[in-house]
């Protein structure tokens, strides 16, 4: 009344805030946290709520916790700094573990280019990088031996990521086996190095997955960001920290990366068997 809304939007937010306070399984307003409401946020992303929607629904939220501070009903209003998900786009497609596995098995270990691609798949998936980020790294970029390596990303922020023992022991054959003998002599800084002695590009870089896809039998299309998105969300369904996760994506807002916080479908599997009296 206090609005002047329509009859329409009324039962709209009356319809989003049912769900939310659904989700919030029994929690008093008061406890509600940021990390409950970014969670609410990427459930709404993962059943396919549209854009326009979704918005609503943080439109309808705002409106509920200024509602009970206003009534001296709350202490903190836990939707300050989040944004509304005017940008939101379909849930990320990702690989399952075995499909990964299947992947990333795929080059020939016994050829330079097949050592590269090793290299390079196994680096993408530790690590999380832009596919750019990829074919830009130095070859002092990278330590094998602490197991990080520095990268530039968007906005020419420079963020250090952590590298995985399975990339380590890829990128330490490819240096020195593979690498000398792709550059046939010819010095070069770039990390990782195409057969015409140059490094790498993007493209290149693609098709190589491309082909790769085929091989392993995967029926989805798969791109340098399919398996970004992959390391993403593998690292959070095994436990991983939202922040954490964030950072080493190099994401400046952590909206970006609250749509990676979707419930896999075997975890719910996994909750569901646990829990449900005949699971």
């Amino acid at each position: 009344m206090e609005k002047g809304l329509s009859r329409n939007t009324v039962v709209a937010y009356e319809r989003d805030l049912s769900r939310y306070l659904g989700k919030m399984h029994g929690k008093a307003p008061g406890d509600i946290g940021q990390s409950d409401i970014i969670s609410f946020l990427a459930y709404l992303s993962s059943i396919g709520i549209s854009r326009p929607s979704a918005a609503r629904s943080m439109a309808a939220i705002r409106g509920l916790h200024r509602f009970l501070i206003t009534e001296g009903m709350c202490g903190s209003d836990p939707t300050v700094n989040l944004e509304t998900p005017r940008g939101w786009k379909r849930l990320p497609r990702s690989l399952s573990s075995a499909d990964v596995d299947r992947l990333l098995k795929q080059p020939d270990p016994s050829t330079a280019l097949g050592m590269r691609d090793k290299a390079m798949l196994e680096l993408l998936y530790a690590t999380g990088l832009r596919a750019s980020e990829l074919v830009g790294l130095k070859t002092g970029d990278i330590n094998t031996e602490r197991g990080f390596l520095i990268v530039m990303g968007k906005g020419s922020k420079e963020r250090a990521v952590p590298i995985g023992e399975a990339a380590i022991a890829a990128v330490g054959d490819y240096l020195d086996r593979a690498r000398p003998d792709l550059l046939k002599g010819r010095q070069s800084d770039m990390l990782f190095i195409s057969s015409k002695r140059r490094g790498i590009t993007r493209q290149m870089f693609w098709a190589r997955i491309k082909l790769y896809t085929v091989q392993a039998g995967i029926a989805k299309a798969v791109s340098p960001h399919t398996l970004r998105h992959s390391f993403a969300t593998h690292l959070l369904d095994n436990g991983a920290d939202l922040r954490a996760v964030q950072a080493m994506l190099g994401h400046s807002d952590i909206s970006t990366t609250q749509i990676y916080t979707h419930v896999s479908r075997e975890r719910l599997k996994k909750i569901h068997e646990k829990y449900h009296p005949r699971g």
